[in-house]
């Protein structure tokens, strides 16, 4: 974890091979990701539907608080992504 403070969490998730996951989890905060590769991650959501997400090096996106999800790694090579959430 790089900051964790009342206000935010700053956490970098990093997946050595293709398969390798984050592990189901609800997330309880709005978040930003901003993606270290050009590349894919799939995320499995409830229910079973599986999601194909296309990234690119540094260009974040942002979602609310309460998907819950497995977020899973779509390439043949080592990826990253920082992971910013606004606690209050």
């Amino acid at each position: 974890m790089f900051i964790e403070n009342e206000r935010t969490r700053v956490t970098e998730w990093r997946f050595a091979a293709r398969g390798d996951n984050t592990g189901w989890h609800t997330h309880e905060y709005d978040y930003v990701v901003v993606p270290q590769f050009d590349g894919f991650l799939e995320i499995e959501m409830e229910g079973g539907e599986r999601i194909r997400s296309e990234l690119k090096t540094g260009v974040p996106y942002f979602r609310p608080a309460g998907a819950t999800h497995d977020v899973i790694n779509g390439n043949d090579f080592e990826c990253a992504f920082v992971e910013i959430e606004f606690l209050g």
